[in-house]
């Protein structure tokens, strides 16, 4: 049994309201010390605003929350000292060398001159930047500079991190040296608060996942709970005509189950079936009515169907009790 003193963060129904719009609507959070905890959620679900406030860096309407046990409306100086935050563009000078970042940063932070250059060069190389230590930053790739921001972020290192949607337009090369960052600090014992719209991201990454929408918390657990929550028999299918997409739709759903949502490939559909025999089922009725599959698979659903899934109903719950205030 986890108990209080092990989480990083405690959050209760945490509320932050811009005027008339309440941009986090009461949602709760514990998240456990050294791990990577994933906010998972589209563009103004209330992602970073949430970070912003565990921050300390925007007031809180409601609820309360706690950093490491100290209150983040009331001990901020407490907090501030053993946080960092990394945003979601790179803060860094793109007119000094890495070299001068960091040992500027490093100052800034109380090192001496020696010690500045010392820790520059140590970061530098931990983070494979030594080659281009010299550099101007505006020379650097979008992932050397992701790379250089979250070194620059951990001059001390921190017991918590913040990342805001790190790997935000990098390349799957350079995503994939920002996970490996993130996972070394993690391996130190430092705690990873990461905000994200990659569902791949929070599943490689996250010890566990809340998914945000609209404010509103309507998920949490681990990947694995969340997958299982959707059921574990999936049939994808890839058409071989994209024209036979609503004859196929109909024939699935008739002899199979419910289809997902809608593919943002329209040759392939995604269906959830009972058993694996209704999975059979329905690819041998879709032979008979001359409807060609190019591929098929049975199994259990990827992160993206079930945050598609999730954030679904949550639009459809939207709807309803928009429907019963017009009443």
């Amino acid at each position: 049994m986890v108990k209080t003193e092990d989480y990083a963060i405690e959050v209760n129904g945490l509320v932050k309201r811009f005027g008339d719009f309440t941009a986090v609507d009461a949602i709760d959070l514990k998240i456990t010390k050294g791990s990577v905890y994933g906010f998972l959620g589209p563009n103004g679900a209330g992602k970073t605003t949430t970070l912003r406030m565990l921050a300390t860096l925007l007031t809180i309407d409601g609820g309360s929350a706690s950093v490491f046990g100290y209150d983040v409306a009331s001990q901020p100086k407490k907090i501030r000292p053993r946080i960092a935050l990394t945003g979601q563009y790179a803060s860094v000078d793109e007119d000094l060398t890495g070299t001068e970042n960091l040992t500027m940063i490093s100052r800034l932070m109380g090192y001496s001159k020696k010690e500045a250059k010392i820790r520059a060069a140590e970061l530098l190389d931990a983070f494979g930047l030594f080659e281009a230590a010299n550099k101007q930053v505006k020379e650097y790739s979008g992932g050397m500079r992701r790379r250089l921001d979250i070194a620059a972020s951990i001059v001390v290192t921190p017991d918590l991190l913040f990342l805001d949607e790190p790997t935000t337009g990098l390349d799957p090369r350079s995503r994939n040296q920002v996970w490996a960052v993130i996972r070394a600090l993690t391996s130190a014992g430092t705690t990873v608060l990461l905000t994200t719209q990659y569902l791949e991201e929070a599943d490689q990454l996250a010890d566990r996942i809340a998914v945000i929408n609209k404010g509103k918390i309507i998920a949490e657990g681990t990947a694995h709970d969340l997958k299982a929550s959707l059921g574990n028999n999936i049939l994808h299918v890839t058409l071989k005509s994209q024209k036979d997409r609503s004859k196929a739709e109909k024939i699935l759903e008739a002899s199979a189950g419910e289809i997902l949502h809608e593919s943002s490939k329209i040759d392939q559909l995604h269906i959830k079936v009972s058993t694996p025999s209704d999975a059979t089922k329905a690819l041998t009725t879709l032979a008979e009515q001359r409807i060609h599959v190019l591929t098929f698979s049975l199994g259990q659903p990827s992160l993206d169907e079930v945050f598609l899934a999730l954030t679904e109903d949550s639009e459809t719950v939207s709807t309803t009790e928009q429907s019963s205030i017009v009443k």
